[in-house]
């Protein structure tokens, strides 16, 4: 970002944030058995407010509540739903300073991210679902038996939304809005680490018209809260993001109860650069890949497969680009790259680091922890020549760090993209159009980027193959996990 760029920023200081309570058929209320949960800016690692840690006689009340309201938002007109949603979109853009600096404050955010990305990205999801809402419809189908058959696609009813910490606002209307948006009643349990924007969020939709018990916000601990949303007979569905490792947690335990799931969970995507690619746009899309809201991004780029006879040049660029990236105060307009949420994601990117050099990886640039005002900071870094087998190519680092190699044809870069476990998003640069559908095609994932990286819609539709989950976000397509199908016969004999 240009010195000109960040003057046309307006300037935010870190709000006063008082105490959260968890939000349940509409109105605030402390935790039954009154707990309380540090809420940290990452920035500093200091307590920045406390919320209240919620417990199963919580999720109770808000399931009740949700089943309670869904009664009667399940049967309001989707025109009218779609109004109610729209004026969420216009609260969003209204309280969009605020907005930007609760979340900024929380995640560790810089406010030029999360004004340009984080709260636009979200007001145009409500936008986008408020005109969905009128859509929804069956259709009749002509067989031949003398009968009328049509078909009706109805909300499912309470949704248990669980949100991760990375991107809370995006994340969480992903969720929330196509649920409400079809009819169904939401409980939402926002990552622990990150539950500001969740309430306030619930305060705007409140301002919008949405009616009490339809959204109810329990904050506190996956171990309690998550587990009783999972297990709660009163919920219809679950929608998840996280990590791998909860996910399958999250749906073997719903899968208990039958309830179904939508599961976007890990990734650990490649950008492959072939020979013919723009250099000076393939530099770029390969850094804002993994330095993006500091690495922790699970359709990240943190892979980058470069053709051998460009590798020595690739490597030679990115040493002095990324130690150029700004690092820093994420409240100061010209920072791109914040702190990691929590100081045990820094620690785990330090592990990993120090595992690739283990494994004869070169830290070409970076390798280091930042002593930044008692923040968690960790330096933009690049490493070259790790084999396919190690680890730190294999396995989802989660934070600000490349990890560099070289390929020689068509097929080994293929073969690498889709060599780890994962599946949620994967890249290529070239200036061949058959090439870029032929990989494209090739790719196993459920977001394929040509030529940039992180090109994201709420009309496009994402989510993960392998163990980058099931399901979808995003898109029409979305409103079929939040929706049943029901058909009617009517004999005409």
């Amino acid at each position: 970002m240009t010195d000109s760029e960040a003057q046309n920023i307006p300037a935010l200081s870190r709000p006063h944030i008082e105490p959260g309570k968890l939000f349940i058929d509409g109105e605030w209320c402390e935790a039954s058995a009154k707990g309380r949960r540090d809420v940290t800016d990452p920035s500093t690692g200091k307590v920045i407010t406390t919320v209240a840690e919620a417990d199963a006689t919580d999720v109770e009340a808000a399931v009740t509540a949700a089943r309670k309201a869904f009664g009667t938002w399940g049967q309001t007109s989707g025109r009218e739903r779609a109004r109610i949603l729209h004026r969420v979109a216009d609260i969003i853009r209204r309280r969009e300073d605020e907005l930007v600096a609760v979340e900024s404050v929380d995640v560790g955010k810089p406010v030029s991210l999360c004004r340009a990305v984080d709260v636009a990205t979200t007001a145009e999801i409500y936008e986008y679902y408020s005109g969905l809402a009128q859509t929804i419809q069956g259709a009749t189908r002509q067989i031949p038996i003398p009968a009328h058959a049509y078909t009706r696609r109805e909300p499912l009813g309470v949704v248990g939304a669980i949100t991760p910490f990375n991107f809370p606002l995006i994340l969480s209307s992903s969720k929330i809005a196509p649920a409400l948006a079809a009819g169904n009643a939401v409980v939402h349990k926002p990552a622990e680490d990150t539950p500001l924007s969740a309430l306030l969020m619930a305060e705007i939709l409140a301002e919008a018209g949405v009616p009490d018990g339809v959204l109810n916000v329990v904050t506190g601990g996956g171990a309690e809260v998550g587990k009783a949303l999972l297990r709660h007979p009163g919920i219809d569905k679950i929608a998840f993001t996280g990590s791998t490792q909860i996910g399958r947690y999250a749906a073997a335990t719903a899968g208990e109860a039958l309830k179904p799931v939508t599961m976007e969970l890990g990734g650990n995507a490649a950008q492959i650069v072939f020979e013919d690619a723009d250099l000076d746009k393939a530099i770029g899309s390969a850094i804002k890949g993994f330095v993006f809201n500091t690495g922790q991004f699970c359709m990240g780029g943190p892979r980058l497969l470069v053709h051998r006879s460009l590798y020595d040049t690739v490597l030679e660029i990115l040493a002095g680009a990324v130690a150029g990236v700004p690092v820093g105060d994420p409240f100061d307009p010209a920072t791109v790259v914040g702190p990691m949420a929590a100081e045990r994601h820094l620690a785990k990117v330090e592990d990993y680091v120090r595992l690739a050099k283990e494994e004869g990886g070169r830290v070409v640039t970076g390798g280091e922890r930042l002593e930044l005002g008692g923040g968690y900071y960790y330096q933009p870094t690049v490493i070259a020549d790790l084999g396919d087998d190690s680890r730190v190519v294999q396995e989802e680092v989660f934070g600000p760090v490349l990890t560099v190699q070289p390929f020689d044809t068509e097929d080994e870069a293929v073969a690498m993209a889709n060599g780890t476990p994962y599946g949620l998003a994967a890249g290529l640069q070239t200036t061949d159009l058959a090439r870029a559908h032929r990989v494209a095609a090739r790719l196993e994932a459920g977001i394929v980027w040509v030529n940039d990286w992180a090109m994201l819609d709420p009309a496009i539709p994402f989510g993960g193959v392998k163990q980058s989950g099931f399901g979808r976000e995003y898109g029409p397509e979305v409103l079929e996990s939040y929706t049943k199908v029901k058909s009617v016969v009517i004999s005409l004999a």
